[in-house]
């Protein structure tokens, strides 16, 4: 099992910016991506960002590309999600997710594990 826990989450305006965290504890696996997805009001948990074990590849949805930036450390077992020039469209809730594959999916359904979510607010 793998537990993961995010934070950074909060309320701020238009054109701020946040840095949410994602820390790994547990079985930690020799190989496997993360990835971001959020989830606002009566909406669908959708994809955000990605990165695979090794943070040589990454994959942006359309909506947050050239906004938002994933990382990881894996000597940390935390990835994070730097996310700039906030709309108050990226109001969700953010959960981060894991899964051991080699390749980074978008579908909620290839993850095997997620957070507990962080509450990220945009005013307009």
């Amino acid at each position: 099992q793998v537990q993961l826990v995010e934070s950074g989450g909060g309320l701020v305006q238009a054109g701020g910016s946040l840095r949410l965290s994602c820390a790994a504890s547990g079985r930690t696996y020799s190989s496997y991506i993360t990835g971001w997805f959020r989830q606002a009001p009566g909406k669908g948990r959708e994809f955000v960002a990605g990165i695979t074990w090794s943070a040589s590849n990454t994959h942006y949805a359309d909506s947050v590309k050239g906004r938002f930036t994933i990382s990881r450390d894996n000597a940390e077992n935390t990835v994070y999600l730097q996310m700039n020039t906030l709309k108050p469209e990226d109001t969700a809730v953010y959960y981060c997710a894991a899964a051991s594959r080699d390749y980074i999916f978008i579908s909620r359904y290839e993850y095997d594990y997620w957070g507990q979510g962080t509450q990220v607010t945009v005013s307009s």
